[in-house]
């Protein structure tokens, strides 16, 4: 799995005109699972992402996580992050898991980031064309991959 995480003042998702999720301060996550994603790469990716300390305290140091400062999630499917880009000029989404796989991860990950939050996680619809803004804070934008888990 991979997720970009953005810690916004305000984020929100559109699917044909209509407002689906949206949240204040918090974490626009768009995360994209692969074929080899396991159970053990969901749990391990929804901690840090649950636990990450990337907000301001009263010395301005980033020490307070989520549940500090009551924000919110806006989780997003987004494949296209394993995206392959070594040949040519169109991305290759070959490692992209398919649908029968990444909706039940995706739909395990909204609930294990409720669970470990004890919020409602607000989301997109899974293969929608969805249009995103959001007001990135700081900025601040973190890559985590679980495939890569030394590095984070």
């Amino acid at each position: 799995m991979r997720a970009v995480i953005q810690r916004v003042a305000e984020a929100s998702c559109k699917v044909d005109g209509e407002i689906i999720g949206t949240i204040g301060l918090g974490f626009l996550v768009l995360i994209g699972i692969e074929e080899a994603d396991t159970d053990e790469d969901l749990q391990w990716l929804a901690q840090k992402i649950a636990n990450l300390r990337v907000f301001g305290d009263e010395n301005g140091l980033m020490n307070k996580g989520l549940a500090d400062i009551d924000g919110g999630i806006l989780l997003i499917s987004q494949f296209t992050l394993f995206a392959q880009t070594k040949k040519g000029n169109r991305p290759s989404f070959i490692k992209a898991a398919r649908p029968d796989k990444a909706i039940p991860m995706y739909e395990q990950m909204i609930k294990t980031l409720q669970a470990l939050t004890g919020k409602t996680i607000a989301t997109g619809i899974f293969g929608a064309d969805m249009k995103i803004s959001l007001t990135n804070d700081g900025p601040v934008t973190i890559i985590m991959d679980t495939k890569d888990k030394d590095n984070h």
